[in-house]
């Protein structure tokens, strides 16, 4: 983490924790070109979770439907508590609710 995820095309993902609170904060692009970035960060996440985790989006500005799977995978799989997604692009509540619309580990603060 901490670490630019700089691939071919320009793409960019960046993720960093955030300070004061568990969680992470991301920034860029997450698609197929940044995937395992995130997919990593998420799973570092886990790792670290305890209660609640945040991941706060506001640098983001796109996910693709992957990457909001990733997400909510990594939510349904935590042993207990819940992550909080903050300030997301529009399309993540949106393919929260269409794929996973009782999903109990994860909360959407909009932007």
């Amino acid at each position: 983490m901490g670490e630019p995820a700089l691939v071919q095309g320009g793409t960019v993902l960046e993720v960093s924790p955030l300070s004061g609170r568990p969680g992470i904060c991301v920034s860029g692009e997450i698609s197929v070109a940044t995937r395992p970035s995130w997919e990593g960060a998420l799973a570092e996440l886990a790792r670290r979770h305890t209660d609640v985790s945040y991941v706060e989006l506001s640098g983001v500005g796109f996910v693709d439907v992957a990457g909001v799977s990733a997400l909510a995978h990594t939510a349904m799989n935590l042993p207990a508590g819940r992550v909080v997604v903050e300030s997301p692009p529009p399309q993540v509540p949106r393919v929260l609710a269409l794929f996973w619309p009782s999903l109990g580990g994860i909360e959407v603060t909009p932007r």
